[in-house]
């Protein structure tokens, strides 16, 4: 009878150990893969909120242009030198934003 609850015991025991293990392991998760996504698309949807006409942007394609317009969710840029190179595009392929009052 002893050897019975000393099995019971100790099966109980372990069960919440790898149970606590499984919470570990998620909380580590978060911290190290969803928490620091989060904050890069919060960091991004703010600067694609501070986007003004004029700005020089860098799309995610490499190319660097001024915004011409903005709708809802597509900007025209203007490419180069060449005033007839203007290209709409969504706002998601901005990479990075250069502000005009900066210079």
């Amino acid at each position: 009878m002893g050897i019975l609850l000393t099995t019971e015991t100790s099966a109980a025991g372990g069960g919440i150990v790898m149970i606590l293990y499984i919470v570990i392991i998620v909380a580590f998760m978060y911290f190290i893969m969803i928490r620091p996504q989060r904050k890069e698309q919060k960091k991004m949807a703010a600067m694609l909120a501070e986007l003004a006409v004029g700005d020089c942007v860098l799309t995610t394609s490499g190319f660097y242009g001024i915004v011409i317009d903005i709708t809802d969710d597509t900007i025209i840029v203007e490419f180069g030198s060449n005033k007839n190179c203007r290209i709409p595009m969504q706002k998601s392929a901005i990479a990075q934003i250069e502000k005009a009052d900066a210079e």
